[in-house]
Parts: structure tokens; C-alpha cells; sequence
């Protein structure tokens, strides 16, 4: 049995303007790709939360310190946060203490760290983030991913009746051989939504579980840039990171990109348009973050709201107002 207090010796595994922004929201219904099918029902929509949230996040490095470090800085003062990562990491390894978590030690730490077990079934947060590994077909195949998620629901529904319950869909390799943006197009609703969402959206509980559409986003996102629609983004590759020897990484995020996803978990837990966040920031290391120009940082964030409402399973009503941020987040 592998415990974590022995992590510690594993080794390291590799693991302008407005007038663009009002152009996009006609354009983005023909350019962003194909709806979830209608024989998966919704949950119900949410009430837009009251007061700043505390928030859990269970996943792995297409989560990272800097996403939930982003959140909290668009969110404003009162938000926290706690969370469990790992690299690679499915949510079976999360559950099962005889699972090794890699890189346990590299990316948990007191305070930020909480164990997930107690956390989630403690009934602390109002909102609880799971996160599958990619490639999702072997989490599925292999990991029993439907079976986990269910799992790590129940404990949650066990801690808090009240706790909002959602996972976050990530994507696979930039130069997966079926094609990226096809991918993300149709393992929306073959895989996030069905097969593995499938058991919890049919329960039609009352507390169901919903979708923060992290590769739905990022589709969204290149098609506009591949089309000239966002001043400073033009490639889908500039939404990726670089390795250590200087090559494309084809899975983990570029700066921007998290900055963009980090964007989609505020407007998904908000209920609030990303539109007027700032463009620069801080990164979880204090590294300081310009994205692009205030024009390129408005065409994103209005992208992302237009997804966001888009989608029935995030749970904001696509009725939802071009709020602006409090200003507390600005």
C-alpha cells in the first residue's frame, strides 16, 4: 500500500474594440461549434450566488496552481479556496488511498492543501470542482470514471445539500490525431456529457451536477482567433505552454490559457460576465501576467460568456445580463 505520508520519494514524471466585441456575439452562434444533443436533459438553472464562495478544487495539472489563484483574484475579497492535485491524476487515485498520486508533494501544500475526503464531505464549501484525467476514453475504459464521479458527488450531496457540484471538462493533446477542435466538438456530448456525466445529469436529483466547459472555451476561443476576430491571438498554439527545452507542450496551458479558463470557472461559478476583469495580473508564483491588449482581453471575455450561457449544463441562465464585475474583483 502506497500511503501518502511516502510521496515525498517518488519521482518527479514528466508530467477593436467594442464594435469586434458586439460583432462577435452574431458570429459566435455559426463559429463555435455544435450544441450538447437534446436527449441529455439540463439541470436546472442556479440562482447567482450571494456572497463570495468557498470553493474545492479536486484534480490535476490541467487545473495548476494558477487557475483556483486566478479565481480567487477575479473573484474578489472573500473568496477561498482549498484543493488536492496531482499529475495525470484520475479521480479512482484521488479516492482510493492505495493509489499513488503523482507528484503529491510538488503541488500540495499547507494551507491551499486539504485532504479531499474530509474536505468534501465536511459540507465547508459552497462549491466543489472534480476533475477526470485525459485521455478521457482510458479514464473511462480503465478508471472507472463514471463510478468515481459519482462517488465523489455523493460525498459531497452527504456533507451539504446546499454545496453547488461541478466538473470541469478539460481536452486532450493539441496533436491528437483525430483533430483537436473535432475532439472537443464531439466528446461533449459522447464522453463529458455522456458517458460520463450521463448517470448524474439522468439522476434528476436536486443536487445535480454541472459543466464548467474549460475545452469548449478554448474551441471557441481559436476559432475566433484563427478567423481575426481577437487583436494579438491569431494561433491555438499561443494558448499552450512551452517545455523546459523549448518546445510546444501540447496539453498544459500557456499563461494566457489559464487566464482564459480561470475566466470560465468565474463566469461559471458567478454567474457573472468575465467581461472587465482585469487583463493583468498576478500568477500563483507572484509572477506579474499581461494577456493582450484591453480589445484582445475584451474579445475573450466576451467569447467566454457566450459560451457559458450557451450551454444549459453550466447552470447560468443564458437570460444572464452583461454584468459587469463587482468591483472588488477589478
Amino acid at each position: 500500500m502506497i500511503h501518502r505520508s511516502r510521496l515525498s520519494r517518488r519521482t518527479l514524471l514528466a508530467t477593436t474594440a467594442l464594435g469586434l466585441i458586439g460583432g462577435l456575439a452574431l458570429w459566435g452562434r455559426r463559429a463555435f461549434g455544435p450544441r450538447p444533443s437534446a436527449v441529455l436533459p439540463a439541470p436546472p438553472a442556479l440562482p447567482r450566488p450571494k456572497k463570495p464562495m468557498h470553493v474545492y478544487h479536486l484534480g490535476h495539472s490541467l487545473v495548476g496552481a494558477d487557475i483556483p489563484h486566478l479565481l480567487a483574484q477575479f473573484a474578489g475579497a472573500g473568496h477561498s479556496y482549498h484543493l488536492q492535485l496531482g499529475s495525470g491524476t484520475s479521480l479512482r487515485a484521488h479516492w482510493e488511498p492505495e493509489e499513488t498520486i503523482v507528484d503529491f508533494d510538488l503541488v500540495n501544500a499547507p494551507p491551499l492543501w486539504r485532504a479531499p475526503r474530509d474536505a468534501i464531505g465536511s459540507g465547508a464549501y459552497d462549491a466543489v470542482i472534480l476533475t477526470e484525467m485525459v485521455e478521457l476514453r482510458d479514464a473511462l475504459k480503465y478508471f472507472a470514471a463514471s463510478d468515481y464521479l459519482h462517488r465523489w458527488a455523493e460525498l459531497a450531496r452527504s456533507g451539504n445539500r446546499n454545496t453547488r457540484l461541478y466538473l470541469y471538462e478539460t481536452w486532450h493533446q493539441l496533436d491528437d490525431p483525430d483533430g483537436w477542435l473535432s475532439r472537443i466538438d464531439s466528446d461533449l456530448d459522447d464522453l463529458w456529457l455522456g458517458a460520463l456525466m450521463g448517470r448524474e445529469i439522468r439522476a434528476a436529483r436536486d443536487q445535480p451536477l454541472y459543466l464548467i466547459p474549460g475545452g469548449q472555451v478554448l474551441a471557441a476561443v481559436t476559432r475566433a482567433a484563427e478567423a481575426g476576430k481577437i487583436p494579438g491571438l491569431t494561433q491555438r498554439e499561443d494558448l499552450f505552454a512551452r517545455t523546459s527545452t523549448g518546445e510546444r507542450d501540447p496539453i498544459h496551458l500557456s499563461d494566457l490559457g489559464s487566464y482564459i479558463i480561470a475566466a470560465t470557472h468565474f463566469s461559471v461559478l458567478y454567474h457573472r460576465s468575465p467581461v472587465g476583469l482585469p487583463h493583468s495580473v498576478t500568477l500563483a508564483d507572484g509572477t506579474d501576467l499581461s494577456t493582450l491588449s484591453e480589445a484582445g482581453a475584451q474579445a475573450l471575455q466576451e467569447i467566454i460568456w457566450q459560451v457559458v450561457t450557451g450551454l444549459a449544463y453550466t447552470g447560468v441562465r443564458p437570460d444572464r445580463t452583461m454584468d459587469l464585475p463587482t468591483k472588488e474583483a477589478t
